[in-house]
């Protein structure tokens, strides 16, 4: 099984996509917002169901499209816990593993390019990010950067690895694909044959400019791409004294189906698409890419979709926009309620929703989209 690579020519970032044939569940390695529409236009052809989307680290040439990737197509997004990106569903620790099907991704903790930087093992391949690159590697006068720390990532636990594991990094500048350990071991410049001291001394002599969208990049990438100048982060729910309260789904049912209240879905459009929807919920999109962006037509929507002496029951993906579409509609003198638990959950971390589960795992009715 070969790793599905795909390319950003603004970034020169090199993007992976791993997939179980069988159980047609995917993940994806670093993907790009610009490259959103290609990604799922992949998945949509070969019939995937995208379960994960993992960093290498936070990025300082562009930016991720996780959080896009988890609102279209339903992904739980992963990073490694020592690079601050406080979104990401799951902090990746050493030797932790990610399912998706029957196949397994196992996450290597290597710093050096960033403190938290990780590598990915899957079968006989090995996703380097920035730390190991083809007859080079990731620069370390930034972010946390560590030449001293990068040099022993890559000798002491990349080359541990067979020599004929193959090497896909997160960048290539001179249209090359891949590469091995082997290789790495016998002809890359800055550390084949190189002494710790040597090596230092070429990475304190390279001099490079910053990268060109480093001071857009990183802040947007430690929020696993929603962008704070779009006004995406939506950061926790507020408090349950900006709306009526929180209830669980089978009650927000209840109330649905004897009249009482509208069931209001604010989940993205593409999200309803990919994952399921309600039949006769009213659909009032809170936020929609791209940058996850309000809706300017929330307030008048709201109002036309919840009739006077109704209340309305919001739910999303979770339970976090939800919670500021129904602060939003009481402040337009709607009796609103947040849908704890959302749509889908919220997982453990190992991909579990036990007894709590949203609203699909409770049983109440939905469609595939």
């Amino acid at each position: 099984m070969t790793p599905i690579q795909l390319f950003d020519p603004a970034s020169s970032t090199y993007t992976y996509l791993l997939a179980d044939a069988a159980a047609r569940e995917a993940l994806i390695i670093d993907p790009v917002d610009e490259q959103l529409e290609r990604d799922l236009a992949i998945l949509r052809e070969r019939g995937l169901k995208l379960v994960w989307s993992v960093e290498t680290h936070a990025h300082a040439d562009h930016i991720t499209s996780a959080a896009a990737l988890a609102e279209h197509a339903g992904a739980r997004t992963a990073a490694p816990q020592g690079c601050n990106i406080g979104t990401a569903a799951v902090q990746l620790r050493h030797g932790d593993v990610l399912r998706f099907g029957g196949e397994e991704l196992r996450a290597l903790h290597t710093p050096g390019h960033t403190a938290g930087s990780m590598c990915f093992v899957w079968r006989g391949n090995v996703f380097t990010g920035d730390t190991l690159l083809i007859n080079g590697c990731g620069r370390t006068d930034f972010q946390s950067g560590s030449a001293a720390q990068l040099y022993r990532s890559i000798t002491e636990i990349l080359f541990a690895l067979p020599d004929e594991t193959v090497v896909w990094p997160a960048h290539d500048y001179n249209e090359r694909s891949c590469s091995t350990i082997g290789q790495e071991k016998r002809t890359n410049a800055r550390v084949a044959g190189k002494s710790l001291a040597e090596f230092v001394k070429i990475m304190d002599d390279l001099n490079l400019p910053k990268p060109r969208r480093l001071d857009e990049a990183v802040p947007a990438n430690l929020s696993s791409g929603l962008r704070h100048d779009a006004g995406g982060n939506d950061g926790v729910p507020p408090p349950a004294q900006g709306y009526a309260g929180n209830i669980p789904p089978q009650t927000a049912y209840e109330w649905w189906q004897k009249g009482d209240a509208v069931l209001v879905d604010v989940r993205s459009d593409a999200e309803r698409e990919w994952v399921g929807f309600i039949p006769g919920a009213a659909n009032v999109v809170w936020k929609q890419w791209p940058g996850m962006k309000m809706n300017a037509d929330f307030d008048e929507q709201i109002r036309q979709a919840v009739p006077p002496g109704k209340k309305a029951v919001m739910l999303c993906r979770s339970g976090a926009r939800s919670a500021h579409a129904a602060r939003r509609a009481t402040e337009l003198g709607i009796e609103s309620y947040n849908i704890l638990e959302g749509f889908e959950g919220d997982p453990d971390e190992n991909g579990q929703r036990g007894n709590r589960g949203g609203w699909r795992q409770r049983g109440l009715p939905w469609r595939q989209g």
